[in-house]
């Protein structure tokens, strides 16, 4: 059995369906692991194993994913009848009504829900550190941060808990956590999933769902099944030639790859082991006969994007912490908001409606300014997943706000500006530090090219097979 938990989700499916394990068996096993292990690592804040294990029976024979074990990240992807928290002390009590569209899909295809992930409160920031339910800690070394906002997810996959767990991505959040932990994260391009029927966007546009899993062919088919447009949805992504499953394996041509490994704004440090895993990935990039060379859009050393894009998340947490007032029936006070939230919400509170549309507009030119490099020729990007090299829970401060704000920025200032242009972006597992923890490096292509993604980083798995040290 723990070389069934130890495959990815699509070897957990087939080994359901040749009769080598049962359902129940895989569910069993997978809750044993998370009873094991959950203790140190805290990814999961709320378990529904009873409530699993009964729903075996009405999973279709013919569900792809029959009794294929999954966990949900609590921000997000909601399911009816389970708690909602996003990391917070203000949503205590707080029961979800209806399943969210891609929740609803992935039980549909026969995946068993066991439970939610935690995450920092209102996926804020780049560590799970939540004060409602404490940090999770990594699995490759348990005194450093997994990640965030998706860092319960991809602690939980890292460390073989179940092999495919949901996540969301505002700034990083789901390309962090999987540089952290050792995965692979795809962001996909802005519209691919619906967030509905509860919500429309998630921070202006910026943020969307995805998964955080130990292999591409998961990333790609978990993304299959909840792609789509859904009628009333503020966007819709252009259409894919074919399932993203079928590029698995599919030559990706010879491709015209730029690549930074020292980011072109200032105020950004570079990082010796983030160079070093960059051009390790160009080096690989080049075997496999891409043309790869030095370059990156101009747009992207802008110093005046921090300040439009702060500006527009501060803007939206002011109004999602309105809409928690309404939702539990009383107004949230700044005082029952971690600081760094109360600050963020307080700013917002002060924006004006002109100021934050003209923060939008800033981004719209910014976003044609970017997407100019891709038509000028490049088929890919190929930068860091994450602007600051792994670290230690504690090392975003709670309290010292100046701190903490001027770390995340440096940590978001690669994946960040692939949330404002609403491109597709995938973080891969290519390189380790001197102290064995896991460095990602990820690779960004135009709007809407998730196949080119899935077919180069398919083509890097099986040149380089992906190494998930974490698994016990």
């Amino acid at each position: 059995m723990d070389d069934v938990l130890r495959s990815d989700a699509i070897e957990q499916a087939a080994a359901v369906r040749d009769g080598r394990v049962s359902p129940r068996e895989l569910v069993e096993a997978a809750i044993a692991r998370i009873e094991a292990y959950d203790g140190e690592l805290n990814a999961v804040i709320h378990r529904r194993f009873e409530r699993a294990l009964a729903e075996l029976d009405a999973i279709p024979a013919d569900a792809p994913f029959r009794g294929v074990p999954i966990l949900l990240k609590d921000l997000g992807w909601p399911q009816s009848g389970e708690p909602y928290g996003a990391g917070s002390r203000t949503l205590d009590g707080v029961v979800v009504k209806e399943d969210g569209y891609g929740t609803a899909r992935l039980r549909a295809a026969g995946f068993v829900v066991l439970g939610r992930t935690n995450t920092p409160e209102f996926g804020s920031t780049i560590t799970t550190e939540p004060v409602a339910y404490g940090p999770t800690r990594n699995p490759y070394d348990p005194a450093y941060s997994a990640g965030g906002s998706s860092g319960g997810s991809a602690a939980a996959v890292a460390a073989g808990m179940v092999a495919l767990a949901t996540a969301s991505d505002g700034g990083g959040s789901i390309r962090i956590p999987a540089a952290l932990c050792g995965l692979v994260g795809l962001k996909p391009t802005r519209g691919r999933s619906s967030a509905g029927p509860s919500a429309g966007e998630g921070w202006s546009g910026f943020s969307c769902p995805g998964f955080v899993s130990r292999s591409v062919r998961d990333t790609a088919a978990a993304l299959d099944l909840v792609s789509g447009y859904v009628p009333g949805d503020p966007y819709d992504a252009p259409r894919l030639p074919r399932p993203l499953a079928e590029e698995v394996g599919a030559d990706p041509g010879r491709l015209r790859v730029g690549f930074v490994a020292t980011h072109p704004r200032d105020d950004v440090p570079a990082v010796a082991e983030l160079t070093e895993a960059v051009e390790g990935a160009a080096a690989l990039l080049a075997a496999l006969g891409h043309d790869v060379a030095p370059g990156c859009p101009d747009a992207l050393g802008d110093p005046d994007f921090p300040a439009h894009f702060g500006a527009i998340v501060a803007n939206n947490l002011a109004a999602e912490i309105e809409n928690v007032g309404v939702w539990r029936g009383k107004p949230v006070e700044l005082e029952e908001l971690e600081p760094r939230n109360a600050a963020m919400v307080g700013a917002g509170r002060g924006h004006s409606a002109a100021a934050h549309i003209l923060a939008t507009q800033w981004i719209d030119g910014f976003r044609r300014r970017m997407a100019a490099w891709w038509a000028s020729g490049y088929d890919l990007l190929l930068m860091p997943s994450l602007g600051v090299a792994p670290f230690p829970l504690g090392w975003i401060p709670p309290d010292d706000l100046s701190t903490a704000f001027g770390r995340t920025a440096h940590a978001v200032s690669y994946t960040a500006p692939v949330n404002a242009t609403g491109q597709p972006s995938i973080s891969l597992p290519l390189h380790r530090n001197a102290a064995g923890l896991p460095v990602g490096v990820q690779l960004v292509a135009a709007a809407g090219r998730e196949d080119l993604l899935v077919r180069v980083a398919a083509q890097i798995e099986a040149a380089r097979p992906f190494e998930h040290a974490a698994l016990r």
